[in-house]
């Protein structure tokens, strides 16, 4: 496919999905403009607010000033001051990502990963630095340039991601983006490739388990707590239209609710407000906003407490006992040095703590004046705890796979099960200048003989 025509669709995706980003705000607000206020509110607040509402689950700061009535309404204390809003409402983010993906693949693919992924990049960015500009009012405010290079990196990354993985899956690929992979990765030696693989693959395998585990763990409290959800929409009394805004908000701010639910798992737990804590070792709470969704919060120390650390630290011992294969083995007897299994956990535990610190940092922030200055989890703890948990693991399950390896018998004996590998650096067996090259050549382990199959 043509260089233009992929970078063509991949702007056409890219501003698609900006589009119907924008539109998940825009709808249910359109429908309280339209059914609440008897469109006797201008039209344009809430066009604005549909563009804040997507540029924060980008990312942007949004800077917010409530005019003297709604501050008193508010009753909290520093309503009245300008204050920054920094969560971002990571339902957004996670459809420009999957977008990306998309995008990166499609483009790897055609064999122009680079214009069709820097073609999706321009259009995100030009449509967040738009939308701020558009946006902008006494009332709230985004930086421009803020607007334009966060939105803009969420797409890079769902990019990058696609273009890589598409890359690495198709040996056909023959693009600029993937010689330049193929080339790095060639340059290497090979076992820092297959180690640095395998810690990626044990780390973020453990980091997304924990996700999945802490998923499961929420739409659990959610059902327990249906009654106390259900009860908190009767008494705000939004409505049909405003039930709908609030379920679009809760959508967005699920994968927000899933990371801290992870966190709690790791066992630093999350706030809701200044000096607040909700942990697997007890919960500490203070007045809390009326928001539905958080009427699944637990109110109690669990059964287990501090017991939910075991599920990292399975979780990456078994990605190691699995990733971790037997190691590469000669004709003379060599085998992987003995601090591979540690370097390995190491690699693991970075890719964890990485993974879930960059989570935990962006699922959290200042949701608004007052105590609200303070939501989410701890980064730099949910980094260290993962990276202690799922480090003992790894290391532990890479030297059990190790020390089973070690006790298999010598290549050539027959109680090696069958099992011959020859080391990449090492040439094939010779073949006399009078004897053809066999199709396919078998060994027999428990027999002095060879048997040559056409």
């Amino acid at each position: 496919m043509r260089r233009t025509t992929i970078a063509l669709l991949a702007a056409l995706e890219a501003s698609v999905t900006a589009l119907v980003g924008f539109g998940a705000a825009f709808v249910p607000l359109v429908l309280l403009w339209a059914v609440h206020f008897g469109m006797a509110v201008e039209f344009t607040v809430f066009l604005r607010a549909a563009a804040d509402v997507w540029l924060i689950g980008h990312g942007v700061d949004l800077t917010v000033q409530l005019d003297p009535i709604t501050a008193a309404r508010v009753a909290v204390p520093g309503a009245g001051d300008p204050f920054p809003v920094t969560i971002a409402l990571l339902g957004f983010a996670l459809v420009s990502v999957t977008s990306g993906m998309r995008i990166g693949r499609r483009s790897a693919a055609g064999g122009h990963s680079f214009s069709g992924g820097i073609a999706a990049i321009l259009v995100f960015g030009l449509a967040g630095f738009a939308l701020a500009l558009v946006s902008a009012t006494d009332a709230a405010r985004a930086d421009p340039w803020q607007g334009a290079l966060l939105p803009a990196s969420v797409m890079a990354l769902g990019v990058v991601i696609g273009a890589v993985g598409e890359s690495l899956r198709e040996a056909s690929a023959t693009d600029a983006a993937t010689g330049l992979v193929r080339r790095a990765l060639t340059i290497l030696p090979p076992a820092v490739v297959a180690g640095a693989r395998g810690a990626v693959r044990v780390g973020a395998g453990t980091a997304f388990g924990v996700l999945a585990l802490a998923g499961v763990l929420v739409a659990v409290l959610i059902a327990i707590d249906y009654a106390t959800i259900a009860g908190l929409y009767q008494t705000l009394g939004a409505g049909i239209d405003g039930g709908l805004a609030l379920t679009v908000a809760e959508l967005a701010l699920l994968p927000n609710v899933v990371v801290w639910a992870a966190s709690w798992l790791l066992g630093p737990g999350f706030a809701i407000g200044s000096g607040s804590l909700v942990s697997s070792s007890g919960t500490l709470l203070g007045p809390v906003p009326g928001f539905p969704l958080l009427g699944a919060l637990p109110t109690d120390a669990p059964a287990l407490g501090a017991l939910w650390l075991v599920v990292p630290v399975l979780l990456s011992f078994v990605g190691a006992w699995l990733v971790s294969s037997d190691p590469v083995v000669s004709r003379d007897g060599d085998r992987a040095p003995w601090w591979a299994p540690l370097a390995g956990g190491l690699g693991s535990a970075a890719v964890a703590a990485f993974v879930l610190g960059l989570l935990a940092w962006w699922s959290g922030g200042a949701a608004g004046p007052g105590r609200l200055a303070e939501v989410g989890p701890e980064p730099w703890l949910v980094a260290g705890v993962a990276a202690a948990t799922v480090g003992l693991g790894a290391i532990v399950g890479g030297y059990a796979a190790y020390a089973r390896s070690a006790r298999s018998s010598r290549p050539g004996d027959p109680a090696d099960g069958g099992r011959f590998t020859y080391r990449d650096d090492e040439p094939e067996p010779a073949y006399r200048d009078d004897e053809p090259e066999p199709a396919h050549r078998e060994f027999i382990w428990g027999a002095d003989r060879r048997r040559d199959v056409e």
